[in-house]
């Protein structure tokens, strides 16, 4: 059987104690670790009772220095106060992402393939979840992989290499974005620039934004993540 190792972090075996028939691989945002994420696998479970869930740590301590936390690429740069002054820096912010993108991307690639080895699942049966960071990563790898995912579902994030998509895309997972009115992090205006570039890649998406909402997941986003979960891995 696989070892799954190019990544760690803490699992959630199917909820029923049958062999998984379906993966959810949750990816974390930036300065946290996979258990910033796996609590919301058994919510998900009800849903997906055969399900495996996966919450890997990014491949980088932080750069933070906070021990425990984890980072897929480093953002000390990231001025998300002079975005929202200035939105037109916002598209070579995020591509100026993309060499710590492709940096961590083997290491997931590897990942999601044990995974899928380990549980003898074919790539349609595996979701790729990410917030903030983790949703950058998850766009950035599930695009460019030769066998299609199941779907990708993004919360609060941002499409890294944007220009570049058109050229290195392989596949068009279905993907759903939802993102905080009120984020103060990564502003809600990102998410409609990953509309457009996957719109233009003939990708199909879907997006939701939350009025009142920060730098989060809140209930309204963990039930349009289940329905999505339930449409593509149901």
């Amino acid at each position: 059987m696989t070892e799954i190792d190019a990544l760690s972090g803490p699992t959630l075996p199917p909820s029923s104690g049958e062999p998984a028939n379906a993966a959810v691989v949750l990816l974390h945002g930036y300065g946290s670790n996979g258990n910033d994420l796996i609590g919301l696998a058994p919510f998900f479970a009800r849903i997906l009772p055969n399900a495996v869930f996966y919450s890997p740590n990014a491949p980088e301590g932080w750069e933070g220095g906070m021990g425990g936390a984890y980072q897929w690429f480093g953002l000390s740069d990231f001025d998300p106060d002079l975005m929202r002054r200035d939105p037109i820096r916002m598209g070579a912010t995020f591509n100026g992402m993309i060499k710590g993108a492709r940096k961590a991307g083997p290491a997931l690639d590897r990942y999601l393939d044990q995974i899928l080895e380990h549980h003898s699942l074919q790539a349609n049966r595996l979701v790729l979840f990410g917030f903030s960071q983790g949703t950058m990563m998850a766009l950035h790898v599930g695009l460019r992989r030769t066998e299609q995912l199941a779907g990708i579902l993004g919360f609060s994030g941002a499409l890294v290499g944007a220009e570049l998509l058109p050229d290195e895309i392989k596949t068009k997972p279905p993907v759903t974005l939802v993102h905080g009115e009120d984020d103060p992090v990564v502003p809600v205006q990102a998410m409609s620039e990953i509309e457009k570039a996957l719109k233009a890649a003939d990708v199909s998406v879907e997006s939701y934004a939350i009025p009142g909402l920060q730098h989060g997941i809140d209930g309204n986003g963990a039930q349009i993540g289940a329905a999505f979960l339930k449409a593509h891995l149901g």
